[in-house]
């Protein structure tokens, strides 16, 4: 959490293929080896890049905007609870400069940390939290996503040079 409050507050597969790939993908997401990040994203049906499931693989980079779709860990008490790895994927200023939106994934049973993460790093990118949904998410949350988005990139093209 230091490695991203440090970043965002000083303002570095999919289309991406593997660790180290530059990707135009506009989701980009992390998933750990449970996948249930994974099955929602494949359910979407859309062109997205995954962060690397290992802490000790090289990071993806982001070539235009895009939005974050990340689980939330570290239970109850809410320490731990960004993935090292999007810590890593954030550490670099180029993604950073390119997240537009956060979307968080979790598990209800940890109370108030559910969708801890999203809403951190929204927080502290200044960018939108956009949605929630819990584990791997049902068919309404596929397709609020799927809306969303198109609705999303819709207004942040009028409202972009």
């Amino acid at each position: 959490m230091t490695a991203l409050l440090a970043a965002c507050g000083a303002i570095g597969q999919g289309a991406g293929g593997g660790p180290g790939s530059t990707t135009a993908a506009s989701l980009i997401y992390f998933s750990s080896a449970s996948g249930n990040t994974h099955r929602f994203i494949a359910k979407l049906g859309v062109e997205a890049a995954r962060i690397p499931v290992f802490s000790r693989d090289e990071t993806i980079y982001a070539r235009r905007p895009y939005v974050l779709v990340i689980p939330t860990y570290g239970g109850e008490d809410g320490r731990n609870s960004i993935p090292p790895q999007v810590l890593k994927f954030l550490k670099h200023e180029g993604n950073r400069n390119l997240l537009r939106g956060v979307i968080g994934s979790g598990n209800t049973n940890f109370g108030t940390t559910y969708c801890l993460a999203a809403k951190k790093i929204a927080a502290k990118c200044q960018v939108p939290h956009l949605y929630s949904f819990e584990l791997m998410g049902t068919s309404d949350d596929v397709d609020r996503v799927k809306q969303g988005l198109e609705d999303f990139w819709k207004r942040q093209s009028q409202t972009r040079p």
